[in-house]
């Protein structure tokens, strides 16, 4: 039982994890990459989908994404729906393939994406530490039905922060990476 609830909170925070790895993903540096317009949706016959489904998107170098729509109909649709996203793009089309080349990010620009990176990490550890209260609660449970000792809990309790630490750790290992991304030129 106590097992099964430390598998649960190991999992829970496991996942956090990866939510805050998605979130720092869609914060762009100055380079460019495909997962950028992961997040971009197009007009597809009525219902939105995103251009990864009806384009082939590539780099052409280190500051230009390519994107080769697979029916040539569809690429004023892709442009729209780059430029109209909140990224910043401004995509150009040069016969059936569309460039969308990456701005310089201004210093100032580059403090505003810090604050964004470290409010994302903000809450994954918050949403790690919510798993540890959970965990908690479930131990505290256990003991008042008396289906587990003191010591027991205790000791569950003890497992549970030192899972919590790791992932903490982990995430603010991944906040520091993102902000040494953001601040290289």
């Amino acid at each position: 039982m106590i097992n099964d609830i430390q598998k649960s909170a190991d999992s829970k925070m496991q996942r956090s994890l990866e939510v805050l790895k998605e979130n720092l993903a869609k914060v762009r540096t100055g380079r460019a990459h495909t997962g950028l317009l992961d997040q971009v949706d197009v007009e597809y016959y009525g219902s939105p989908v995103p251009v990864s489904q009806v384009a082939n998107v590539t780099l052409i170098d280190a500051r230009t994404i390519g994107v080769k729509p697979f029916e040539s109909n569809m690429a004023g649709a892709i442009e729209k729906a780059i430029r109209d996203s909140n990224l910043g793009l401004n995509p150009s089309s040069m016969g059936d393939l569309i460039r969308v080349p990456m701005p310089m990010l201004t210093e100032e620009r580059r403090r505003d994406l810090i604050k964004v990176v470290r409010a994302e990490a903000e809450e994954g550890r918050v949403a790690i530490r919510n798993v540890r209260r959970d965990a908690n609660n479930d131990f505290k449970r256990l003991l008042k039905d008396k289906e587990i000792s003191e010591d027991d809990a205790r000791r569950g309790e003890e497992q549970i922060q030192k899972l919590t630490d790791k992932y903490v750790a982990e995430a603010d290992k991944l906040l520091a990476n993102k902000e040494e991304d953001l601040m290289a030129i």
